[in-house]
């Protein structure tokens, strides 16, 4: 563990405000309540770099007047039909420029985009489809027939408009839908009026994350995460110019790519580059085609692109940027070193949180500070809370410590919540170092590193996070406990050498016996009701799983033990890469994912 040089930390915040200390004092003085919004900056973009390109897609290109008009027809037809500002828009779509002009073109009347997590399956989607009910629901061609299988589960609110994107035109338009593409031909390419109303703390979009435990929550995103953040972002963190271009591989139903990616490149007038999703394959090639400057990542990505073998033209890219989050300390310095990377915009922060923390200083293995107040107070994981004084307050770490990360919840940096008021409340802790004082749990577990710079270390609770994604142990067990063949089950995540994040891992115990224990059924099931980063890597099969006296499963053990072969007798299962079943975990097996012959 390096923590910040004193020296070095004093040189760099010098070198920093003596570049943008003007820049740094206008955007403080920017009011609360201002007409800054997604439209707005979109608008103004237009003006002044009307002919710039704005967003390239596979053989396509929009500069940003193109963009603005076609957005406007969107915008304006959709205010013929009745969309107002506050009015909820369903979206399920992949990456693809129709997405990005959708999002937009709703942000621009001040209603609300719905990002519906596109690999979602069964009940998970259609309960996310069901907690933020649109006015309007936008299916594109190629998640028809996820919204298909699950049209009959639906509680559509009256008179609920749903419209079709086409993609490659392998379908006709279905029964019941409208072709949304050709209905906006005719609207007016002109600004609508409505883009002036929106101001910057309205809400622009949910986004859906798993929380700390259940199944997804909507987190509200405002178009001062979008706006005012792209600027900061932007300018200060990644320092974009309007020549630059950002690759974005990444799913744009996550904040990641969306506020990440999208926000900061935008708000400097240059382009985003999109592809469907990541390859590793074709990601370099990708690069070199659209002469990126940058890419978001996350942790999974950067694992991905150093587990390929070495190649002589590495370095040779247009890269000098990247900006994400989850960068793994282990790998930093190779990763940089490898490509022939310059700046590391490490970020932190989750849809729902109050505030974020970015690498502002360029410093290696740290995700940066934030504006924001925050404390690191000393946590009982055994006990799975805070650790108190004799007053009853909680108690901070040291410099190098590690502890809960908590983020104070006042003014600008406000939480917002989720659209369940009771799942907001869950998220706040009141009264942490003084009477009525409100902190917002991040559930993460974070290295004090000095100078307000921290480290991630892991994430609490029953969510873990796989392939980039929180997988909430509830939703999991719940398809578990549907098997005939299980008695009762727990999850919980394991870490895989040279892995990021957690591997779902099921414990199990059956109702009659491993041998009579139907895997291929249960595998089917998994695929047909869980997105893939949530199906279980690993089953372990036990007569009994220890509770506590509130009947909760004590999972601390279970998560030390992880799958090693060696402190349990209990019987492994394993889903090993490309596989289409389960094997069972042999001495051989686990040998070989140590030392990594299977790539996870």
């Amino acid at each position: 563990m390096s923590l910040i040089d004193k020296k070095e930390y004093r040189k760099r915040i010098r070198e920093f405000y003596k570049k943008f200390g003007n820049e740094i004092a206008k955007v403080q003085k920017l009011p609360l309540e201002n007409k800054i919004s997604w439209g707005s900056l979109l608008e103004k973009n237009a003006i002044e770099y009307g002919d710039r390109p704005a967003i390239l897609f596979e053989d396509s290109e929009l500069t940003y007047k193109q963009f603005n008009k076609i957005v406007n027809q969107y915008a304006n037809y959709f205010i013929s039909l009745g969309l107002e500002k506050g009015d909820v828009v369903e979206i399920l779509m992949k990456n693809r420029t129709e997405l990005l002009i959708i999002y937009t073109a709703v942000a621009k009347i001040g209603a609300i985009s719905s990002m519906i997590n596109n690999e979602l399956r069964k009940k998970t989607l259609a309960y996310c489809l069901n907690l933020t009910p649109g006015k309007f629901v936008i299916i594109g061609e190629e998640c028809y027939d996820k919204f298909n299988k699950v049209k009959s589960l639906l509680n559509p609110l009256e008179e609920q408009k749903l419209f079709f994107v086409r993609d490659q035109g392998l379908m006709d338009i279905p029964d019941g839908l409208e072709d949304l593409t050709e209905n906006i031909k005719e609207s007016l390419v002109e600004n609508p009026a409505t883009t002036v109303n929106v101001k910057t703390r309205d809400p622009i979009a949910y986004i859906f994350t798993s929380g700390t435990t259940g199944l997804p929550k909507a987190a509200i995103q405002l178009h001062q995460g979008m706006a005012v953040y792209g600027i900061y972002y932007g300018v200060f963190a990644a320092q974009f110019t309007p020549n630059d271009i950002i690759y974005v591989s990444l799913p744009l139903f996550h904040g990641t790519a969306l506020a990440l990616g999208w926000a900061p490149i935008m708000a400097m007038g240059g382009a985003i580059a999109m592809s469907r999703k990541f390859s590793v394959s074709r990601f370099w090639k990708d690069i070199r085609k659209f002469k990126a400057s940058a890419f978001v990542y996350i942790g999974e990505v950067c694992r991905y692109l150093m587990n390929q073998e070495p190649h002589p033209d590495d370095s040779n890219n247009t890269v000098k940027t990247i900006i994400g989050v989850g960068l793994r300390p282990e790998i930093w310095k190779d990763f940089k070193k490898r490509f022939d990377i310059t700046r590391v915009v490490e970020s932190y922060g989750a849809s729902e949180s109050n505030a974020g923390f970015i690498n502002l200083l360029n410093f290696d293995c740290t995700v940066g500070f934030t504006a924001a107040q925050y404390a690191v107070v000393k946590y009982d994981i055994e006990a799975n809370e805070p650790i108190r004084d004799e007053n009853g307050y909680f108690k901070r770490v040291g410099v190098g410590g590690t502890g809960l990360l908590l983020i104070k919840s006042y003014g600008a940096y406000k939480f917002v919540g989720y659209t369940d008021k009771k799942a907001s409340e869950k998220k706040l802790f009141r009264n942490v170092f003084f009477e009525g004082d409100e902190w917002f749990n991040t559930g993460d577990l974070m290295r004090e590193l000095g100078y307000s710079h921290l480290q991630f270390v892991d994430r609490l609770g029953d969510t873990f996070r796989w392939k980039g994604h929180n997988v909430s142990t509830t939703e999991v067990e719940e398809v578990l406990n549907t098997h005939e063949d299980v008695l009762f089950s727990c999850v919980y995540g394991v870490q895989i050498p040279f892995t990021d994040g957690r591997a779902g891992m099921a414990a199990i115990v059956p109702k009659t016996s491993v041998d009579a224990f139907d895997f291929k059924k249960l595998l089917e099931n998994f695929r047909e009701n869980l997105a893939s980063y949530a199906i279980p890597i690993f089953l372990r099969f036990k007569s009994e799983i220890a509770v506590t006296a509130t009947f909760k499963f004590k999972k601390l053990k279970l998560k030390e033990e992880e799958f090693d072969i060696d402190k349990t007798d209990d019987i492994f299962y394993v889903l090993l890469p490309g596989e289409s079943e389960y094997t069972l975990l042999t001495r051989e097996i686990y040998d070989n994912i140590l030392n990594r012959k299977y790539k996870y």
